[in-house]
């Protein structure tokens, strides 16, 4: 069976893991701007608090690996740490975005809760060793040409440098071109490593490059993934949400519509305490 999450403080307010309640890492693919930012977190926020789960808002202050030199990447990594820095002080929400350079971990740490390596990069030693020396919690995006074996590579590097406050996130395996499909087997293996494990039910629906200059996706599956993560025992879910997913600046097709993810985390709530 695999072995009970370590339980990890992400933030003065939140801890995730252990034998506790799901949380969710949500928020809106890439930050569009601060209005958009802050609107998309205080529902989010507010659905969290009703329903008495941990939340750690995630937007994208440059989404660096995109399909297309033409494709809105973010504010950059200068205003977009202002904006998520706002966030936190506001809101008081713990915040996560990706870095993707080995330069961008020193500043970046001095706003995020949580540093997430994106699964492009999830094997450049370097950019793992700068995140993990900051001693913030690491969020490792399983690579989609890894199995979820390998993933223990990973962990290593991050355990070199004397940080244990690691969470992995599943987000789908290559399947052919154009396609991903995600493999249950991968959280009760990934879980065998102790850490908190992550259903991304918004990347596991990617098909990637899919459109030639951006990736498509299958959004009506979203739930689908997620209830079944959830179900096989991931600790957190991972959704990137949009009051208007058709109008998002990024990752249209495999964002939730912001108006139905209160009945779908009530949902995977029950299936959390069946579990």
């Amino acid at each position: 069976m695999p072995i009970a999450a370590k339980e990890i403080k992400v933030s003065p307010t939140v801890k995730i893991g252990g034998p506790g309640r799901l949380f969710l890492i949500a928020g809106p693919c890439v930050i569009e701007s601060r209005e958009h930012s802050f609107s998309v977190a205080r529902k989010v926020q507010k659905i969290c608090r009703t329903l008495n789960i941990p939340l750690i808002f995630k937007a994208s202050f440059d989404k660096a690996n995109r399909s297309s030199l033409e494709s809105y990447r973010g504010p950059g990594i200068e205003k977009g740490l202002e904006i998520l820095a706002e966030i936190k002080a506001e809101l008081g929400l713990p915040v996560l975005s990706d870095v993707h350079e080995t330069w961008q971990v020193e500043k970046a740490a001095e706003v995020l809760d949580v540093i997430q390596i994106p699964a492009f990069l999830c094997r450049q030693t370097d950019l793992i060793l700068e995140a993990a020396r900051t001693q913030k919690p690491v969020n490792i995006k399983k690579g989609q040409f890894l199995s979820p074996a390998e993933i223990k590579n990973v962990i290593e590097k991050v355990e070199s440098t004397g940080n244990h406050k690691i969470i992995v996130t599943e987000r789908g395996v290559m399947f052919g071109y154009n396609n991903l499909v995600f493999d249950v087997r991968s959280i009760p293996i990934l879980k065998g490593w102790g850490y908190p494990i992550v259903m991304d039910a918004s990347h596991s629906v990617q098909r990637p490059g899919g459109q030639g200059t951006t990736s498509g996706g299958e959004r009506e599956f979203i739930a689908y993934l997620a209830k079944a993560g959830v179900s096989v025992g991931a600790d957190g879910v991972f959704l990137e949400v949009h009051e208007d997913p058709q109008k998002a600046l990024s990752d249209k097709h495999n964002s939730l519509k912001l108006n139905e993810l209160n009945s779908l985390v009530k949902t995977l709530i029950r299936i959390k305490r069946v579990v």
